[in-house]
């Protein structure tokens, strides 16, 4: 059986393929999966609820403790309710069902370039276009080029911040005129916010208080490192929750229940968990900027947010042919290219790893740029 032209026509993500491409004894800066432990309260949540025989199909939007106990948490960002919040299974898979329920053929959707690898395949999967934005020297989005690309058909606007892979933070004038544009012109803003809880500089500008034009994606993968348990969610409008529970009902039927009371377990105490996270990414920041600002051909300004740099280079070699030689000598790591065209000239780094890893990394890029820019 061959596989659908939808499907056929969608490339292997670029993430996975040097991955896979990868040596065992490799230093692996490509993932983007926190090395720490989940909080003690969520896995014994999780383990408990399994042992006492939750096992079974929940309801299709998440169970009515988790979708409160969310609201509470989150309404620090905008007056949500427990209407407001479906449970799904990963923040992946909530960015699919938003594309499923609401993308119709030829329906456009503007997509961040550089931006995460599946909001381009998600828009075709659904029938629609993806129309790929620009974004500024800070890795904002270029609001003049979004005007330019706006058209009747534009269905919604994808905002990520803090960004993968670039790691930028939204400001507050870019979010003002993204909130005047969907105001103006009726699309809606899918908000992507899975990394909001890693922000080093300035702070996070979420759109749950725009639900009237918004539709906000998280996820717990991120914020409790719990990134195989796949529980993530949606904020929206309650009058698009019928839609959204109804295209989750026919992808899962429900949630992962034991995983489902491991967050709910965890959530009341994560604002101390999430301080230590973060001074532990925030030095690893720290650390992978230092190091790559001491590499001549390399630029970078510090990440603002996320787990991720994004620098560029100025040598005569393609971002796959520089991932590619690096690879070769022992480092993961991501051509720009795989997060769009706008991609090339960079390569992402996770920096979600430990500070030997990292310096261990930053020891070969470093030997390599030299090799290269010798010829």
């Amino acid at each position: 059986m061959k596989a659908s032209r939808r499907l056929d026509s969608i490339p292997v993500s670029g993430i996975r393929k040097m991955f896979d491409l990868a040596r065992p004894d490799s230093i692996n800066l490509g993932l983007g999966e926190p090395d720490l432990a989940p909080p003690r309260e969520a896995v014994e949540g999780m383990a408990r609820a399994a042992m006492e025989g939750r096992n079974r199909y929940g309801p299709t939007a998440g169970s009515p403790a988790l979708r409160e106990a969310v609201a509470e948490a989150f309404s620090r960002f905008g007056d949500l309710r427990p209407g407001n919040v479906m449970i799904t299974p990963s923040g992946s898979s909530a960015l699919m069902e938003i594309a499923q329920a609401f993308i119709d053929e030829g329906d456009e959707a503007l997509v961040p370039d550089p931006g995460f690898v599946m909001y381009d395949p998600l828009a075709r999967l659904a029938g629609g276009r993806p129309v790929g934005y620009r974004l500024d020297g800070g890795f904002q989005p270029d609001i003049e080029d979004i005007k330019s690309k706006m058209t009747d058909k534009t269905k919604i606007i994808v905002v990520n911040s803090p960004s993968n892979p670039t790691g930028g933070v939204l400001g507050e004038e870019a979010y003002g005129a993204l909130c005047d544009i969907a105001a103006d012109s009726g699309a809606t803003i899918v908000s992507d916010e899975v990394y909001f809880c890693y922000v080093y500089e300035g702070r996070h500008r979420s759109f749950m208080s725009k639900l009237d034009r918004a539709v906000v994606v998280n996820s717990f993968s991120k914020m409790m490192a719990v990134t195989g348990w796949r529980l993530g969610f949606v904020c929206a409008d309650e009058a698009l929750m019928p839609d959204l529970v109804k295209m989750q009902y026919h992808m899962c039927a429900s949630v992962n229940m034991p995983s489902e009371y491991g967050v709910l377990s965890a959530l009341p105490g994560i604002d101390g968990y999430l301080e230590e996270a973060r001074g532990i990414f925030r030095k690893r920041r720290d650390l992978i900027s230092a190091r790559i600002a001491e590499i001549k051909g390399m630029e970078m300004d510090p990440p603002k947010g996320a787990f991720y740099a994004f620098p560029s280079f100025d040598m005569d070699v393609t971002s796959v042919e520089l991932a590619g030689e690096l690879l070769k000598n022992g480092l993961v790591c991501t051509p720009g290219t795989a997060f769009g065209s706008r991609g090339e000239g960079h390569l992402r780094f996770s920096y979600a790893a430990d500070e030997d890893k990292i310096n261990a990394g930053m020891d070969i890029l470093e030997a390599t740029v030299k090799k290269i820019r010798r010829g």
